[in-house]
């Protein structure tokens, strides 16, 4: 019988997901190999981002529906392996369009800003549930003047609302019942929230 998903696990997930976005998977682009590609593009940075995220976005849905049907990414923990690839995904994305941004994707700093962005548009009701004053936009240099035991405070926090959204989608336990219906669903859901937490990295690193 498989383990009940919990926070922890999700926790688990994400700092594989982002060790993995960051220093590399064997066949795999990391996230400052993907930026430089797209720095290379002519025009204004947050053109070339935006092109950027609408790749991630095909990639999003396709590997919701690869996940649907099959195995793509393992974990040391367990983890339905459609949610570990498109966080996965998801991440690498978030940290290239930091690293376009030129902020310090192995910052702690950074990472935890990464984490928030994968929450899209309730990364600031993480932000004020634990105590920092933001507007309409939460930046680095915010983040920058927090604690380290903040920082831990906000990684819980997403860990949490992560594991509530990932609860919320039926494409995970449909997926169980009718594979290829459950991949098909995955990935317009993968696609659809690629896109918006692709919109809230780029406010929030460029």
């Amino acid at each position: 019988m498989a383990k009940k998903l919990d926070q922890g696990m999700v926790m688990t997930a994400l700092d594989y997901g982002y060790d993995w976005a960051v220093n590399g998977l064997p066949g795999l682009e990391t996230a400052e190999e993907l930026a430089n590609d797209y720095l290379q593009l002519t025009g204004p940075i947050k053109n070339k981002a935006q092109s950027f995220v609408r790749w991630q976005v095909a990639k999003a849905s396709t590997s919701g529906f690869i996940t649907g049907l099959g195995g793509f990414i393992t974990l040391p923990v367990t983890i339905p392996l459609n949610i570990a690839s498109v966080l996965y995904v998801q991440i690498r994305m978030i940290a290239a369009i930091a690293y376009m941004g030129k902020h310090d994707v192995r910052s702690d700093y950074v990472k935890t800003l990464v984490y928030m962005c994968l929450c899209g548009n309730a990364m600031i009701d993480i932000a004020k549930g634990v105590g920092i004053n933001v507007g309409s936009k939460l930046t680095v240099s915010a983040i920058n003047k927090i604690t380290g035991a903040t920082l831990t405070k906000i990684n819980q926090a997403v860990g949490f609302r992560l594991l509530t959204k990932f609860g919320q989608t039926g494409a995970v336990n449909l997926g169980k019942a009718v594979p290829l219906l459950g991949g098909i669903i995955g990935g317009a859901v993968d696609g659809v929230t690629t896109k918006i937490i692709g919109k809230v990295a780029i406010k929030t690193f460029l």
